[in-house]
């Protein structure tokens, strides 16, 4: 698995990164077909397979359930140098089944701490913005990329950035912290200016949703995932592409294609 630099952060990560919504929370969630949570000796399996893979690269957030608790408590059991990617504003209610959001610095600033004792960390890698939608509002009115990054400064974060959800709002986060997470697949490529204007400007980009959350016409699903991957892979400066996935045959078959792609 190819690593690449994440912009100017001096970190490096995995050209796929392992998204770990499904082992956290399996309500409320976009997802076309339902799916049991694994237990632990599953999601062993599956961190294996990607740090086998050459994966070093870990998404979560605490919007997806009880990801970062099991993902503190398991990491530690496969051996390999993790860079773990979390995020703040968006939290889980596992009573209601649903997400609430909370942008307030103070918020944030408890949100990290959290992170930090769940994840069993000194410092986090990546912490991400995890936004409602409304980009601009949470970065100019509630100033939610300053707070992250005064954090970093007192070395809590390493990297800071958000995963957007508008055009205006991905290239106001690109001038304001590392990294810029973006959707972009064969159905949706209407961020393309961030993606741009991120890599001119050597900042780090994730890419989420790359199969459009299993909602792309998979008749022939190897070909589906080449494509796709080939059309994220024509980007210059993509840092890494986000595939959640509790299937470990999945994982490599992802890490498969991609080394097709860049091979080709």
């Amino acid at each position: 698995m190819q690593h690449t630099k994440l912009g100017n952060t001096g970190i490096n990560v995995s050209l796929l990164g392992l998204g770990t919504v499904k082992i956290g929370r399996n309500t409320d969630v976009k997802y076309p077909k339902k799916f049991d949570i694994p237990n632990d000796q599953q999601v062993i399996k599956l961190l294996n397979t990607a740090a086998d893979c050459g994966i070093n690269l870990i998404d979560t957030a605490p919007a997806y359930g009880n990801s970062e608790d099991r993902l503190g408590k398991l990491l530690p059991k496969v051996r390999s140098p993790w860079v773990i990617s979390t995020k703040v504003g968006e939290t889980y209610n596992p009573s209601t089944g649903e997400s609430f959001y909370n942008f307030t610095p103070e918020f944030i600033h408890h949100s990290v701490e959290q992170s930090l004792k769940k994840l069993q960390r000194e410092s986090l890698d990546i912490v991400l913005i995890h936004s409602n939608g409304n980009d601009k509002h949470i970065i100019e009115h509630y100033g939610a990329l300053e707070t992250l990054n005064h954090l970093k400064q007192k070395g809590l974060i390493r990297a800071t950035g958000m995963s957007t959800k508008t055009v205006e709002g991905g290239i106001l986060a690109t001038q304001h912290s590392d990294i810029v997470m973006v959707t972009h697949n064969l159905m949706y490529q209407e961020e393309q200016d961030v993606i741009d204007y991120a890599y001119r400007h050597n900042k780090g980009i994730f890419i989420k949703k790359a199969f459009a959350s299993g909602h792309q016409a998979n008749n022939n699903q190897n070909d589906n995932i080449q494509k796709s991957l080939q059309c994220i892979l024509t980007n210059p400066g993509i840092s890494s592409i986000i595939l959640g996935s509790i299937n470990a045959d999945h994982i490599k078959s992802n890490a498969f294609h991609t080394e097709i792609v860049i091979k080709n």
